[in-house]
């Protein structure tokens, strides 16, 4: 998948944990952890604002887009 999810570079950079996460965007530890595997299919609108308000990140800073060819 060439979209590649950053989050764990993101929470580390804050100090938080996946489970401080959770309950500050009210977003389930087991969905957040299937969006930090990269194993998410697709992500809402809302979820990314939540998480970027959450991280004050933008969305480029916890994902990326690489070419199918190249190796993360």
């Amino acid at each position: 998948m060439p979209v590649i999810v950053t989050l764990d570079e993101a929470l580390h950079r804050r100090r938080m944990t996946l489970t401080d996460l959770s309950e500050q965007v009210g977003i389930t530890l087991a969905n957040l952890s299937v969006l930090k595997t990269g194993k998410a299919k697709a992500i809402r609108f809302s979820t990314l604002e939540a998480i970027c308000e959450a991280l004050d990140c933008q969305p480029g800073d916890i994902l990326t887009f690489t070419d199918a060819g190249e190796q993360p």
